[in-house]
């Protein structure tokens, strides 16, 4: 079987580790060409060299996502080095943890600033060199923006965070309906929990090992979990998919507990 995205270039953002990285991974297996975005030159670097060494075509660039003015410059070297952008999975994102009494200002711009500003504006700087390029006329324009199942539970020391996906999905609701007919699809990924280097620590704890018990599996996901909805999304299966917010949890969120 042919690779679904053989011809296809595409951006990732936060690239450095965890669901970003995978991502990176899972497309470049398909046949994408992948340009690998995050503040950590060095880990984007390493991964670029990763797939190189498989194959692939990869590069790596610094981007900031808060540094808005930076995005479409970092998207013209991308274009001028691979062709077209096609494809962006707009993955940047911070935790933003903090109960609601206690979170500054600073930490709750900190969270807006990357989750919502540097995704708005990503996702805008994409669609315009698709428009641009012909990408968007063809049909092919995918944008995935990395929401989180945040976006519709509340979860307590986490307000700004639940609050900023919950901004993504409706953004993403109103650009796909903004573009609708131009040829590009935007849709809203949202994962549960997956097991990562970052949040392993706690799910070990006693009340990570509490958590986990409510969940009706009993279990966290695993990233390769995502990778069917990512492809989907991504690729020319959404050529009739657009404005979704596509939540990928094990059941996490069901009602009942456990």
């Amino acid at each position: 079987m042919a690779a679904s995205l053989q011809g296809q270039v595409a951006v990732v953002t936060g690239a450095s580790a965890g669901l970003g990285a995978h991502f990176a991974r899972v497309l470049a297996a398909e046949g994408a060409a992948v340009a690998l975005m995050a503040r950590r030159l060095d880990k984007v670097e390493a991964l670029a060299g990763e797939l190189a060494g498989q194959g692939h075509r990869a590069m790596a660039l610094r981007l900031d996502v808060t540094q808005a003015e930076a995005i479409g410059p970092a998207f013209d070297e991308v274009e001028a080095a691979l062709g077209p952008i096609s494809i962006l999975i707009n993955n940047a994102g911070v935790g933003g943890q903090g109960l609601a009494l206690d979170l500054t200002v600073e930490e709750f711009d900190t969270t807006f600033d990357v989750n919502v500003r540097g995704v708005y504006f990503a996702a805008q700087a994409a669609a315009r060199r698709m428009l641009a390029s012909g990408v968007a006329e063809r049909g092919e324009g995918r944008i995935v923006n990395i929401a989180s199942v945040a976006a519709q539970t509340n979860l307590p020391g986490l307000s700004a965070y639940c609050a900023s996906k919950s901004a993504v999905v409706m953004m993403t609701r109103v650009m796909a309906r903004e573009w609708a007919r131009r040829g590009i699809a935007v849709n809203a990924l949202g994962p549960g929990y997956v097991l990562t280097d970052i949040n392993a620590h706690w799910f070990d704890s006693e009340g990570g090992a509490a958590q986990l018990k409510r969940f009706p599996r009993r279990r966290l996901m695993q990233d390769s979990d995502l990778d069917a909805a990512l492809l989907m999304l991504a690729g020319p299966a959404a050529s009739s998919i657009t404005g979704s917010f596509l939540v990928v949890d094990d059941g996490q969120t069901l009602p009942g507990g456990g």
